[in-house]
């Protein structure tokens, strides 16, 4: 294991309210387990992440606060940290890197974070902006489009073939409580606009995206740690194996795997971005032309970040630590072949898995290309490669923590009974990122195309982001 300054505590920061984010879990237990006093600020006491051995103390986040309101909630609590200098800062969540990064030169001397720019980070983290990156990158990017009237976005809609990605610019300001969802799949032209209908209780812009077909082996993702002088460190690619939602959901089960493509094209883009700190990016393969297109592009440490977690244990958030307090950051170790495992959602996935769906909306079944021209072969076995001694590490259940798992247990089986039986049905596609318009749309008669417009090029101007 690395050598790490444990006098130097983390606190784990996130604003989202979300009891079953296994991430933060994972962050707690990695500096924990390294021996490094773990704080975190979270949204309840009885949460599942409070109940782990590796968390000295939960700091309530306050409801839909500022980024103002935050440092001076973090400036607060940096007096009661332990530690003889700056406590290591971690954002588990967009609006709390965004918020920090905002802060950064006041909470600079307290804390240590990345040297990171809010309108930097806004280039990636707001949707339309991505976008604009994209095309000015000449990166491969699923074609979209930026409404201005619910009359342009059917048009749109219409153009880009049915159905279509929907998303919200920047989701952090969706209401809680609104049943707006960051991302959904919509079927019919009454959807779309029915979804624009709600851009000003939205906060942001409605974008159309082109559907990428999903399908077996398509779906990969990249993580990294960008340290202070721009060196990409404790970086790895990894295949979706199962998804919940399926086709368009989070990782249920993934699978730490070589992508050359993939890792090439994520640290270019770090190094013409200039980023700093961790980064979790999302790829989808695109079988029609065999190219790679960012999906997503996330400044905080993934949900899954642990499936990295060499040998030595080194994963993209000890590297943050080591690097921002002056260590070392050894070399990665692959360990091909390892496996991560969120047991709520791989249960589900496995409960509701689609027999049969439409070849438009299943996509190519096959194997995974694993760079431009490479034959398709198996990863290495991981003993070649040095693997850690788990093979598969579970996003909950741990031998040395047990008391998270159960809790989430517990509160899994309270939510799948206050929903009842429809909780656990096989979603519908049109549901697989979530209903993003409230009360199911009635079905549509058949449709003509809507009169031809000329579609909106503005450019995402990007404005101080506001926290939900």
């Amino acid at each position: 294991m690395p050598s790490f300054d444990t006098s130097v505590p983390a606190l784990l920061v996130r604003l989202d309210r979300n009891p079953f984010h296994h991430g933060t879990l994972g962050a707690a237990r990695s500096l924990g387990r390294a021996g490094i006093p773990v704080h975190a600020v979270i949204e309840s006491l009885s949460s599942p992440v409070a109940r782990s051995r590796y968390v000295r103390k939960v700091h309530l986040s306050p409801d839909a606060p500022s980024p103002a309101e935050l440092a001076r909630l973090l400036l607060t609590l940096s007096d009661g940290l332990s530690g003889s200098g700056p406590a290591l800062l971690v954002p588990m969540d967009d609006i709390t890197a965004l918020a920090l990064a905002e802060h950064r030169t006041e909470l600079t001397g307290r804390y240590l974070l990345p040297d990171q720019t809010p309108q930097r980070l806004l280039r990636v983290a707001d949707k339309a902006a991505l976008a604009e990156t994209c095309r000015a990158l000449g990166l491969p990017h699923p074609r979209t489009e930026t409404p201005a009237g619910a009359d342009e976005a059917a048009a749109m809609a219409w153009s880009l073939g049915l159905p279509v990605i929907a998303k919200w610019s920047r989701p952090w300001l969706l209401p809680a409580g609104s049943g707006l969802r960051s991302t959904s799949i919509v079927r019919s032209l009454a959807e779309v606009r029915a979804l624009y209908a709600r851009t000003p209780q939205a906060g942001s812009r409605l974008l159309l995206q082109r559907l990428l077909p999903a399908g077996r082996n398509l779906d990969w993702f990249f993580h990294g740690y960008a340290d202070s002088t721009g060196r990409c460190s404790a970086a790895a690619t990894g295949r979706k194996e199962h998804a919940w939602p399926h086709g368009a959901g989070l990782t249920a089960v993934g699978r730490w795997t070589p992508n050359p493509a993939v890792e090439r094209i994520a640290r270019d883009l770090l190094t013409a971005l200039g980023h700093r700190g961790v980064v979790d990016l999302d790829f989808r393969l695109d079988r029609s032309t065999d190219t790679y297109h960012l999906i997503d592009f996330n400044p905080r440490p993934g949900a899954q970040f642990r499936l990295f977690a060499d040998r030595d244990g080194l994963d993209v958030v000890r590297a943050m630590h080591l690097d921002l307090t002056g260590r070392r950051v050894p070399a990665h170790s692959p360990a091909y072949g390892r496996r991560f495992v969120v047991e709520n959602y791989a249960a589900l996935a496995l409960l509701a898995s689609p027999r049969r769906r439409p070849d438009a909306e299943r996509g190519i079944e096959g194997g995974a290309r694993y760079g431009e021209g490479d034959t398709e072969t198996e990863a290495p076995p991981a003993a070649e490669s040095g693997a850690p001694t788990r093979r598969v590490e579970t996003a909950w259940f741990a031998a040395d923590d047990p008391a998270p798992g159960l809790a989430m247990t517990w509160a899994w089986l309270r939510h799948a009974l206050r929903k009842g039986p429809p909780a656990l049905r096989r979603p519908r596609r049109s549901e697989y990122l979530g209903s993003a318009t409230g009360p199911a749309v009635p079905p549509s008669p058949p449709q003509s195309p809507p009169a031809a417009r000329t579609p909106s090029q503005e450019a995402c101007r990007p404005t101080k982001p506001t926290p939900r």
